[in-house]
């Protein structure tokens, strides 16, 4: 090695060139003394050019047949995924039965139409037609005639013979222009001219009208949500609850709703005649436990006598709701078993028929309790007392609490708008309007109201609201204890929550029609007429899946494809979010979940909206109940094992009241005490019980395959080939949206939330 003049080292020797067995590869080692000449000759080496080629070949191949692969493997999974949603069809299927048939239509019409809409304007995008710099450059400006560059910068860019097009046509958009007659020929060209002309003059026009009608709406809408969560919050400041109207104690104070009531107050011996109903239908996960907590219930045995209302046409079910009846009436709980043979008017008409009996004339209130509904040992007490000495008070209204808000993400997302319905909706009314809506259960009623307002009705599928709504027009008031809570279970599958909230939102809507001139005849309060007008049904029930279906899963994709009437940034950010961030509120445990209760709240508006237009317009799927289908989730593991029963009701003490209890607890606790032969009897029946239940159990604990749901796939599809066409326009914040908001329904669509997905 020497030194050249330069001061650069010199090397010496030969090259030497290291091939791999892999014919693909090819590494060389440069020796001393190669010249850069040498060093770019050989990097130049055809041969090595030509493996390289090579190289990248095999690997593009390899690359389009793992693509090809992962397609097929999509394209099969979805097959697999469509057979075994029609095999676990055991009854019929919404679109299959009609329900829904109008939507799906429109929506595959609305997807069709959007697929060739993309590709026409994929087309124009390749081709240049419409979409150029907003900015003219300096050179086109120099190359036009004297007496065009005068002109106002959108005529600018149009050819002498579209000059003298209607004023409609000249004032474009900026980013649009005109397609000149050289650029496309023929029908092409006719066909192109006239659809920019119709999109402008009528589609265009009919969107903007209708997204500020839907932004009007939703500023009635805020402002509304605002107002009653400015309400919350001056409750929760001043601490308002409502407090006991019996006449004061000699202490001359009133009875909040929690306190204890002592021997010496005038409320400590008011224990009315009480009647619990238990509607149930086919529950075969959750009667045991349901009956075990009402009938433990502290309440005077001689004052309270519980219904199990049974109509199940399952006859293994009817069987056991039988046997857990005569259970706790061989303890002496005063229960008593009453099976219909047919489930006319569902849950209205079990009510009405059992309030037919004659012994029901004996009892002041009934306590309605759905078959999920778990009652803690004092709920009478908490409720009842509210009723003395307040004889316009018709309702006593508990606050329901989840025993599976965390299981999944569904239940986590219901979560969210039931406690802005309880905590803000249904404590704000009854605070100042002594009126909400009934809902369903954990309730007490006044018999006397129930009567005066014409007892339960069949028909609607929400007849709790339409006894509210008729007990409110005749001067009754309600109470609502958001202190006293009643655990009971969130649907834990997508299928059962979309069937529960196509009901909740088919009946008010079925109720408008029906109440309407009542409303109007009645003779209570003007204002109060407005509130139910206006605020109960319009703006609570209607209004806001209205907006939501029509902004954001049919204006929103529209826009994409007439780009005349884009919607601003500020309604795609600041709509969803305001409504989210309000409806969050009451649950601040879940703020990392409010993207995705926006996306879902905008997927479940397609199930809202169906339902509402269907029992707006007497639709045929306006009257269709489906029992939700439960999971038999319980309070506590824990505690439900614990039970003391009476040796005999005269030597041994009170039972000691627990959360719940199952036969598998009876077992428990007879292997650590004594037992008569009464006892041996009882437990003797309930082994026998306890294995048939668990044999049922056994078959119901396998997962249903996953479903597909059709319109949520249409959608997901339509919003996916929006934000493709977003991407034509670079709109960054609008393809995001759409995207986002296409992956939600896909997911939603092929079942992924809820029990399958935890």
């Amino acid at each position: 090695m020497a030194s050249s003049w330069w001061g650069d080292k010199e090397e010496h020797g030969t090259p030497v060139v290291v091939k791999m067995d892999n014919p693909y590869s090819l590494v060389e080692i440069d020796g001393p003394g190669m010249d850069s000449s040498e060093k770019a000759r050989r990097s130049k080496n055809a041969k090595q050019f030509k493996w390289v080629l090579l190289l990248r070949a095999h690997r593009a191949v390899g690359c389009v047949a793992r693509l090809a692969g992962g397609f097929w493997g999509l394209l099969g999974a979805v097959n697999r995924r469509v057979r075994r949603s029609r095999d676990a069809d055991a009854e019929p299927d919404a679109e299959a039965s009609g329900r829904g048939r109008h939507m799906l239509g429109f929506l595959r019409a609305f997807l069709l139409l959007s697929l060739a809409m993309l590709a026409f304007e994929t087309a124009a995008y390749l081709k240049g037609w419409h979409y150029f710099p907003r900015d003219l450059p300096e050179h086109y400006l120099r190359q036009l005639p004297e007496h065009l560059q005068n002109l106002p910068e959108h005529l600018r860019n149009l050819p002498e013979n579209l000059r003298h097009l209607p004023e409609n046509l000249r004032h474009l958009p900026d980013g649009l222009r005109m397609p000149e007659q050289q650029e496309i020929q023929g029908w092409l060209h006719r066909a192109y001219v006239a659809w920019l002309a119709f999109r402008i003059d009528y589609i265009a026009w009919a969107i903007e009208k209708l997204s500020g009608f839907c932004i009007v709406l939703f500023m009635v809408q805020s402002i509304d949500r605002i107002l009653l969560c400015l309400g919350c919050f001056w409750i929760k400041l001043r601490g308002i609850k409502p407090g006991l109207k019996a006449a004061a104690n000699k202490r001359g104070r009133k009875y909040a709703a929690n306190d204890d009531l002592e021997d010496g107050d005038d409320l400590g011996a008011y224990f009315p005649m009480v009647l619990l109903q238990m509607p149930m239908c086919n529950e075969k996960e959750v009667y045991e436990t349901s009956i075990s907590h009402v009938c433990q219930i502290d309440w005077p045995r001689d004052r309270m006598l519980v219904q199990v209302l049974d109509d199940s046409d399952d006859e293994t079910c009817q069987m056991l709701i039988r046997a857990e009846v005569t259970k706790w009436s061989q303890r002496g709980v005063n229960i008593i078993y009453r099976h219909r043979l047919s489930r006319t008017g569902y849950k209205a008409g079990n009510l009405k028929s059992a309030m037919s009996c004659e012994y029901v004339k004996d009892y002041e209130f009934v306590a309605i309790f759905d078959a999920d509904f778990q009652p803690n040992p004092d709920f009478l007490k908490l409720t009842v007392p509210h009723f003395k000495g307040n004889p316009e008070l018709g309702l006593v209204q508990a606050r329901w609490s989840f025993v599976n808000k965390d299981e999944n993400l569904l239940t986590r997302l219901q979560n969210i708008n039931l406690c802005f319905h309880f905590e803000v909706e249904q404590q704000v009314n009854g605070i100042y309007l002594n009126f909400f809506g009934f809902n369903g259960t954990a309730g007490v009623w006044r018999i006397e109201a129930l009567e005066d307002s014409g007892g339960w009705m069949e028909r609607t599928t929400v007849e709790d609201m339409d006894i509210a709504v008729r007990a409110h027009l005749q001067g009754w008031k309600f109470i609502y204890l958001n202190d006293v809570k009643v655990l009971c279970e969130l649907p834990e599958s997508y299928q059962a929550y979309r069937k529960q909230q196509h009901r909740w939102h088919s009946g008010p809507m079925q109720l408008f029609r029906l109440c309407l001139p009542a409303i109007i005849k009645s003779k209570i309060p003007l204002w109060k007429k407005a509130n139910l007008v206006m605020l109960f049904f319009l703006l609570r029930k209607l209004i806001l899946p209205f907006y939501s279906f029509t902004l954001f899963c049919v204006i929103l994709p529209l826009t994409m494809f007439v780009p005349e009437a884009e919607l601003p940034i500020w309604v795609i950010c600041y709509v969803p979010m305001i409504m989210s961030v309000l409806n969050i509120l009451p649950a601040p445990k879940s703020f990392p979940f409010v993207i995705p209760y926006l996306l879902f709240e905008n997927t479940m508006s397609v199930t809202k909206f169906n339902a509402m237009v269907s029992g707006l317009f007497q639709l045929g799927s306006s009257y269709e109940w489906v029992v939700t289908k439960k999971a038999g989730r319980t309070s506590s593991e824990s505690d439900i094992f614990a039970m003391a029963e009476e040796t005999n009701t005269a030597t041994r003490p009170a039972p000691r009241l627990v959360r719940g209890v199952s036969e598998a607890g009876l077992e428990a606790w007879a292997k650590t005490h004594q037992l008569d032969n009464k006892d041996l009897q009882l437990k003797a029946e309930a082994e026998e019980v306890t294995s048939l239940a668990a044999a049922i159990k056994k078959t119901s604990k396998a997962k249903p395959p996953n479903r597909i749901f059709k319109k949520e796939l249409a959608l997901a599809f339509l919003l996916l080939i929006a934000a493709t066409r977003s991407l034509l326009s670079a709109q960054g914040l609008h393809f995001y949206f759409l995207l986002f908001q296409g992956v939600t329904f896909l997911v939603v669509g092929l079942d992924l939330i809820g029990e399958q997905v935890s």
